[in-house]
């Protein structure tokens, strides 16, 4: 499995972004997949994931702001990222959980200004 995102970029405080992640390659072993994210001299954050039968969870700062979902094909997930604030700066991992392990994809920044 193969993981490509984009989406990222600079947004001021209180706006929006939405990040996207294709996956490709072998898709029919992923069981599921999500958002991490990282800031500099921090430990990588779980921000979202959801699962292949669509069960999601957030981490408890994005709660009410992000919302995670996956397309029909279950090959691409995305991440609607509203009211923005600068504390969400950070570059946002995909992960893919497949029954062959993690996957994880490359990195997009997402800066936040105040």
């Amino acid at each position: 499995v193969q993981l490509q995102a984009s989406g990222g970029g600079l947004v001021q405080a209180g706006g929006s972004l939405r990040l996207s992640c294709v996956a490709s390659g072998t898709i029919f072993s992923i069981n599921g997949m999500g958002w991490y994210r990282q800031t500099p001299g921090k430990q990588r954050e779980l921000v979202a994931t959801i699962t292949s039968d669509g069960y999601t969870h957030y981490a408890d700062s994005v709660k009410g702001r992000f919302t995670i979902s996956n397309n029909n094909a279950k090959d691409t997930v995305y991440l609607q990222m509203n009211n923005l604030k600068p504390e969400d700066t950070a570059v946002y991992y995909c992960n893919a959980a497949t029954m062959g392990g993690l996957v994880q994809g490359q990195g997009t920044q997402v800066t936040v200004s105040s």
